[in-house]
């Protein structure tokens, strides 16, 4: 969650404080990261590919369907955490504020709302949130591999488009991708299948399920945009 927090500083110091274009940031942050963990992977662990496996410390007892969720904190925190969010974004003045700044930032600044305070907050929490979710993965999986996201940031960023910056549409955005990714695994044994067009299951699903939601979602109004 701090390395979370830190990258996501990071972007903001440089979209919020020096004005870049945020795209262009988030894409160079994102480089940087795959070449920082490569990095310190092989400075730390010599290695390129793993870090050492650790087995004696695990989040969850191993399982699938009702075992796995009996067995699993997180998955449990990660559904309460659903209306939380949609509590928070909604019913608080902390949530009015960042859903202000981000329709018209201008029009906040004028009744006294800090704009930059409240974006440094909302990009740093929300970094910290997906490094808590990178660090289950790894948790999960006992040790760090390179690329073993596989692009599932991306999905998520796609996720929240196809769930039109709404909490629980997002969430079942989530889940419609996620039983993607579960339909792949579990065809991945299946012999006449070839591996490559399995894998590919998840990833063909974004883009089908975007084509038919980008031209009809409404992102906030200052999306994007550098407020001068």
């Amino acid at each position: 969650m701090a390395g979370g927090a830190s990258f996501a500083l990071l972007y903001a110091l440089c979209s919020i404080r020096y004005k870049a274009d945020q795209v262009v940031v988030g894409v160079a942050i994102n480089l940087l990261a795959i070449g920082a963990t490569r990095f310190f992977l092989k400075l730390l662990f010599h290695s390129s590919a793993n870090s050492p496996r650790v087995p004696g410390f695990s989040v969850a007892e191993t399982g699938s369907g009702i075992r796995a969720l009996a067995h699993n904190p997180l998955i449990w925190l990660g559904a309460l955490s659903i209306p939380a969010v949609a509590w928070v974004l909604y019913r608080t003045p902390f949530g009015l504020r960042v859903r202000a700044v981000g329709e018209h930032p201008g029009a906040a600044l004028s009744v006294g709302v800090p704009v930059a305070r409240v974006q440094w907050i909302a990009v740093a929490l929300s970094g910290a949130i997906a490094g808590m979710g990178g660090a289950y993965l790894t948790l999960d999986q006992h040790q760090f591999t390179d690329q073993m996201t596989a692009g599932r940031g991306f999905i998520a960023l796609a996720a929240i488009i196809f769930g039109r910056w709404d909490p629980p549409r997002i969430a079942l955005a989530c889940l419609l991708f996620a039983a993607a990714e579960t339909f792949q695994i579990r065809l991945q044994g299946v012999a006449f299948v070839p591996a490559q067009f399995v894998e590919m299951i998840p990833y063909v699903l974004t883009i089908v399920a975007l084509a038919g939601v980008v031209g009809r979602a409404v992102p906030p109004a200052a999306l994007g945009k550098t407020d001068e």
